[in-house]
């Protein structure tokens, strides 16, 4: 693969950031320009990356004085519609905003095709995301979840190929096992709540996911060992951007005297379109990161946008305005700018890929045309060297 590595911290840029921060946070302060208002969207309230951006937001309004409102979406398509229309400037996306930049599944249908998704900052903490179980279930693996109710969003491609992914470690397929479907991820876990489903993707400090553990049924996480090679292979298959992570927080008794070896990517990724206003974004991205310290206590999961913890080499490119924020704190890197060029090549390569699939005479049957872009998307995308990963 030529876009997709495994993500990894960049542990030894650490030291770098923090005295970066140090030394400019001060003095650059009182550079940040923001707008006087700022529109957000992020999962379902009560959603660690709802949480989070609610942080951030109350944040913006004590530095700045800008007023920050947090639209909640149920699913991938929700978050970004108000993005594509202008109505909001920035998204706390799951890793839909991947496939969205991909043009995979429900962001295959005419009416979008491939985003031009760019990041800011993206969290990497103590949480995982996995495939929580109710207690009375009766799983103690993954393996144990054939014939059971796992949770599927409508028009959210993020939750429901993430649930595939996590099944995929113990060696079952959507056919193993019951999928039962919900409009949207609060309505999904209330599922959970009243004995609809049996399993259900979030991060683990979720407060969805709080809430059954404190529920009759309680909460548990299946274990996917870093130690297991062919199923972490069969993990990567389905979900490319998932890496072994050993959690420490969250509901189901985590801690880190009992952690657990779960999936994890980094979430929220706070992302804008690549068309947005580089000065609005380098506003949102530097803000973020000389005021790090009012807002990472502020929600479970925001320390994780700390930046020493970024992945600046994983599936999405950075935003012009986010990289001119992470140049100004010592951050940015050469090996960073290298990979940043590839992915937003491969960005420019899928918009013309769509351009022309769409101008050819596409069919107008959903399925067909879904079809049929799929194969010219791999078509572009292996011409240019590029790895398809999606091929069907």
């Amino acid at each position: 693969m030529t876009h997709v590595r495994k993500p990894r911290l960049i542990a030894a840029l650490g030291a770098v950031f923090g005295a970066a921060l140090l030394a400019t946070g001060a003095a650059h302060a009182q550079d940040i320009k923001l707008p006087p208002s700022l529109t957000m969207t992020a999962y379902d309230t009560g959603s660690s990356g709802f949480n989070m951006a609610v942080a951030i937001g109350k944040m913006m309004k004590e530095r700045s004085s800008t007023d920050v409102r947090v639209l909640p979406g149920g699913n991938d398509i929700a978050r970004l519609a108000p993005l594509k229309g202008g109505r909001a400037q920035v998204s706390a996306m799951g890793v839909g905003g991947y496939f969205a930049q991909e043009g995979v599944f429900e962001f295959g249908a005419k009416d979008w095709g491939p985003q031009a998704l760019q990041l800011m900052l993206a969290s990497t903490s103590c949480n995982g995301l996995s495939l929580g179980v109710a207690k009375d279930a009766g799983v103690k693996d993954i393996k144990d979840l054939k014939g059971k109710r796992v949770g599927f969003v409508v028009g959210s491609p993020a939750l429901n190929q993430n649930a595939l992914a996590v099944i995929a470690y113990g060696g079952l397929t959507r056919a193993d096992v019951k999928i039962v479907e919900f409009s949207n991820y609060g309505a999904m876990w209330k599922g959970m709540v009243n004995n609809e489903v049996d399993a259900a993707f979030a991060s683990t400090i979720s407060g969805q996911a709080r809430e059954v553990d404190s529920s009759p049924r309680g909460l548990m996480w299946p274990t996917s060992p870093a130690g297991d090679k062919a199923a972490w292979a069969r993990v990567n298959k389905v979900g490319p951007y998932f890496y072994p992570h050993q959690v420490t927080c969250g509901a189901g008794g985590l801690s880190k005297a009992a952690p657990l070896e779960l999936p994890a990517y980094p979430y929220p990724l706070f992302v804008a379109y690549g068309s947005q206003s580089a000065d609005v974004i380098h506003g949102v991205t530097k803000s973020m990161i000389v005021n790090y310290d009012a807002y990472k206590d502020g929600a479970p999961g925001a320390d994780g946008l700390e930046l020493k913890r970024q992945n600046l080499t994983w599936v999405l490119p950075y935003h012009e305005g986010a990289v001119r924020a992470m140049k100004e704190a010592g951050a940015w890197t050469a090996a960073a700018q290298q990979h940043n060029d590839a992915l937003l090549k491969r960005q420019a390569t899928l918009a013309a890929a769509w351009g022309q699939y769409t101008k050819a005479g596409a069919p107008d049957d959903k399925d067909a045309f879904y079809k049929g872009w799929i194969a010219a998307r791999k078509a572009a995308l292996v011409k240019a060297g590029m790895d398809p990963v999606f091929e069907e």
